[in-house]
């Protein structure tokens, strides 16, 4: 029987070993790599997503009852209100620009949305909303915690606004005052008003004809009277015309113009811009980190509203 050869196995050099596992780490960072700057980019895509999706959801909201906006001449009753109302955030963020807005329109969700059904619909078309910013949990109510800017819309229904508001304010008793009187802005700004959160903040501009009799022919233009920072305090519509702060060009001539349209702008924060602000966790030294903290995380969005009953 012959004897078997004997055969001398050779393993892997260090030098290989060293090699490969270069080779393997190099591959694996690459794919952290991507992985990493695939997540983030589909964070962030949701992030736009959903802050479009709020922020068109309360200029839809508002633009609806602002196309639907009721208003009669001839009368010392008011028809809009709007009041600045900045609102206090984080230890690290106010909302510098916002507003109250209280006034009439024909919502088209009025008695709980069932317009038309028998023993359901009133008969009524003319309601009374409030619009109204906040910084609270947006849901559940007295908790410190998790905190955003919320938007609230408080609607009253035709029967409610005919025996409690029209009629009740005038040049001398506000419908803001009127209307916070028999509904508080704890009650406007409660759970069941919800409509979005992370608004940052929107502002109101509104479009006025006014005519300047002065020249020969007289002259008519369209003055833009802004709301909050250095622009108008207040804004109210009368059925005798409008009273405002307003200290900027063509001041005299805006009491007796018409009002044509209303401009909405907002802000809306991204859930991590939240989640840095919560409970104080991002802090800015200046104003310039907070511009560019802003600029980076928030998504503006503006819609004019061309208004016909005035």
């Amino acid at each position: 029987m012959k004897n078997q050869p004997f055969i001398r196995r050779r393993g892997f050099t260090l030098m290989e070993l060293m090699v490969a596992m270069a080779i393997t780490t190099i591959i694996v960072t690459v794919l952290v790599s991507v992985t990493s700057i695939a997540v983030e980019t589909w964070n962030r895509s949701r992030s736009e997503l959903r802050a479009s999706r709020m922020g068109k959801m309360m200029l839809d909201y508002m633009a609806r009852d602002f196309e639907s906006l009721v208003a009669r001449r001839g009368n010392s009753s008011e028809w809009l209100s709007v009041i600045d109302a900045p609102v206090s955030g984080s230890s690290s963020l106010d909302s510098s620009s916002a507003s109250r807005l209280v006034f009439f329109t024909a919502a088209t969700d009025r008695y709980d949305g069932n317009v038309g059904i028998p023993k359901l619909d009133g008969g009524g078309d003319v309601c009374c909303v409030a619009y109204l910013l906040d910084y609270k949990r947006p849901i559940i109510v007295g908790s410190s915690d998790f905190r955003t800017f919320v938007f609230n819309r408080k609607l009253v229904d035709p029967d409610k606004t005919f025996t409690q508001l029209l009629g009740e304010s005038s040049a001398s008793k506000s419908l803001d005052s009127v209307f916070t009187g028999i509904y508080p802005v704890e009650n406007i700004s409660n759970a069941g008003n919800y409509i979005c959160e992370n608004i940052y903040q929107f502002s109101t501009s509104f479009l006025v004809q006014v005519t300047d009799a002065s020249t020969t022919p007289p002259v008519t233009r369209n003055v833009r009277v802004p709301m909050g920072g250095s622009g108008a305090k207040s804004f109210r519509v009368l059925g005798t015309g409008i009273l405002t702060d307003y200290s900027g060009q063509d001041k005299d001539l805006v009491p007796s113009g018409r009002l044509m349209a209303v401009e909405i702008s907002t802000t809306v924060l991204t859930d991590f811009a939240m989640d840095q602000i919560q409970a104080g966790r991002r802090a800015f030294s200046t104003d310039k980190a907070k511009s560019d903290f802003l600029a980076k995380y928030s998504y503006n969005f503006t819609k004019t509203i061309q208004l016909s009953t005035l």
